[in-house]
């Protein structure tokens, strides 16, 4: 997935990418340690992502591009 900013919060990446339907699903998702990022779960939903990290989710993996 391309972003046109420098960085996106993961919450917001999760969004974008329809791994999650809304904000509130995408911090239970985080919260429970179902996502992670360049192969470590992570559990703040503010994290920042940056073009070539690794998001994986809901059976989906994407990268930030």
């Amino acid at each position: 997935m391309k972003i046109s900013t420098e960085y996106i919060r993961l919450e917001q990446f999760l969004k974008l990418c329809d791994l999650a339907e809304s904000g509130g699903q995408a911090k239970l998702m985080i919260r429970a340690g179902e996502v992670t990022v360049n192969g470590e779960t992570e559990l703040r939903r503010g994290r920042k992502l940056y073009p070539g990290d690794t998001v994986e989710a809901a059976g989906s993996t994407v990268k930030v591009e």
